[in-house]
């Protein structure tokens, strides 16, 4: 039977990490693909999950106090006067309050800009709001921001730009002289900057997170979206929230009440325990995070990592700055494209990647290099990613044939 299927639903297939990461589920491979941890979550966030089930907070709610706590906390944080009342909605996880935004400001055939590689899902949001998707290129291999490329790259029809900072998949945090230049372009354009900064706490070194808000005539401009779930490793949790000027967080609310109705109740209770954390635990992120007894330190991770691939011979010339993923570039020599290396990875030695052609985008006169990246999860415990090195050693070295003879 032929299935009259929508033009949306026609036009979505899945992607090749999504095809590669069913092939890994059924292979059981160790998960370094997706940037979710398998080590527990902190224990007084769990039990306030628990508590609130037991205590039956299971039906439709919108929970007092969130959005009180994530007022104080971004005035603590980045200076911002935001009123709980009126400037945030809670939402079902950052995707679903990045949808809402871009639904609530993005008409047909409006442009948004988004800086190149770009998480998949964002050009896909875009485009079912009719709006079209404008890629500026961030340049390799410390994916430097062309300045004079994103100016030239704003048209009459440009309603947005899209930050994303610490940035997936390179783990680039956009510096104060960057997010000035972005700054200047979205006012002197009138348009809005819509930012995903569910990754701002998770910095290394004297890297530290600038929300694009705080800068001089932007908060009035600025929709920040985030979440619960890389701050607190609740990532199936999907507790998150958008941030914005009253009129607009007011639309964005509208949409989401008619698309998901409420968050999960248990896990907005859970989340006035979570956003009460004393200022050392977010800070604790960028040392040594400890939860239970598990000391689970990401920047030690982060240069674990980094140590493993660059031995094997990947190309690691930009050390990821936030984040929990480091991009490495295949070694020159290997013949195999990123989806062949991936797809060998999972077969022969039962270990997990991202390809990282799924977040590039073609036209961009920069394809030379799309097919060259691998993004590697390291928010795993230190088992886990013990027994990857070991795998992707062993694989590396017994597969002579994926490099050109000398």
């Amino acid at each position: 039977m032929e299935r009259k299927l929508s033009k949306v639903g026609r036009s979505l297939s899945p992607s090749p990490i999504q095809e590669l990461s069913h092939l890994a589920q059924s292979r059981g491979a160790i998960n370094l693909a997706e940037g979710f941890p398998d080590f527990p979550a902190p224990s007084h966030v769990k039990q306030a999950a628990i508590s609130a089930i037991n205590s039956d907070h299971n039906q439709y709610r919108h929970v007092q106090g969130i959005c009180e706590l994530l007022a104080a906390r971004m005035r603590q944080s980045h200076g911002l006067d935001v009123d709980p009342l009126t400037d945030i909605t809670i939402c079902c996880g950052q995707s679903e309050a990045f949808a809402a935004a871009v639904f609530a400001i993005i008409d047909q055939g409006d442009e948004v800009l988004l800086f190149d590689p770009a998480y998949e899902t964002y050009g896909t949001c875009i485009q079912l709001a009719g709006g079209t998707p404008v890629y500026v290129p961030l340049d390799p291999p410390h994916w430097t921001l062309n300045v004079d490329r994103l100016l030239k790259s704003f048209t009459s029809r440009t309603k947005a730009l899209l930050l994303n900072s610490p940035h997936n998949p390179t783990g680039k945090i956009f510096n104060k002289e960057e997010l000035e230049a972005i700054a200047g372009a979205c006012r002197n354009m009138d348009c809005f900057a819509i930012t995903d900064e569910v990754y701002e706490h998770i910095t290394f070194g004297t890297q530290k997170h600038i929300s694009i808000a705080s800068l001089p005539g932007m908060q009035e401009r600025t929709i920040i979206t985030s979440s619960l779930s890389k701050t607190f490793s609740v990532t199936g949790w999907r507790l998150g929230w958008a941030c914005a000027p009253a009129d607009i967080a007011n639309a964005i609310r509208n949409i989401s009440i008619r698309i998901i109705d409420s968050a999960p109740a248990p896990f907005q209770e859970a989340a006035l325990t979570a956003l009460r954390s004393p200022p050392a635990y977010f800070e604790s992120l960028r040392t040594l995070m400890k939860s239970l007894l598990m000391l689970k330190d990401y920047e030690r991770k982060r240069n674990y990592t980094v140590d493993m691939l660059s031995a094997l011979g990947f190309q690691i010339q930009f050390t990821p700055q936030g984040s929990v993923f480091v991009f490495a570039e295949l070694p020159e020599r290997w013949l195999l494209s990123d989806v062949d290396f991936v797809r060998e990875l999972i077969e022969k030695a039962g270990v997990a990647a991202v390809p990282g052609r799924g977040f590039f985008h073609p036209g961009l006169n920069a394809e030379k290099y799309h097919t060259r990246y691998v993004r590697f999860a390291f928010c795993k415990s230190d088992t886990t990613l013990s027994a990857a090195a070991r795998k992707v050693q062993e694989f590396v070295n017994s597969s002579g044939f994926l490099q050109l003879e000398k």
